[in-house]
């Protein structure tokens, strides 16, 4: 089943996200090679594709998971979470309407 999980960073962000970065990819990057992410990306803090020193206000995973509970467990290894980048974290069951 797809999840979306949602998560808000903390404020002034930029540099943990930069720090920790190449870790969350390598993540990102396994679960895309075994044809489970469906999309993710970083939410920018401003009105803008490149947000510069505003940074990012979060991100957007929707990814396929066996449960809520695996899905829950997969984030909270993320090095966004464990080094406190993410301040919140909502994980919930997501069905695809479209494109169809």
């Amino acid at each position: 089943m797809l999840y979306v999980i949602v998560a808000e960073d903390v404020p002034d962000s930029l540099e943990r996200r930069a720090a920790v970065r190449a870790r969350h990819y390598e993540r990102m990057t396994a679960m895309q090679d075994t044809g489970r992410l469906m999309i993710s990306g970083p939410c920018p803090a401003i009105d803008s594709p490149d947000p510069g020193p505003a940074g990012y206000s979060g991100s957007v995973i929707i990814a396929e998971f066996d449960s809520l509970a695996d899905a829950q467990a997969w984030i909270a290894e993320d090095p966004y979470v464990t080094t406190g980048v993410f301040a919140n974290v909502t994980v919930k069951p997501f069905r695809k309407g479209f494109p169809r």
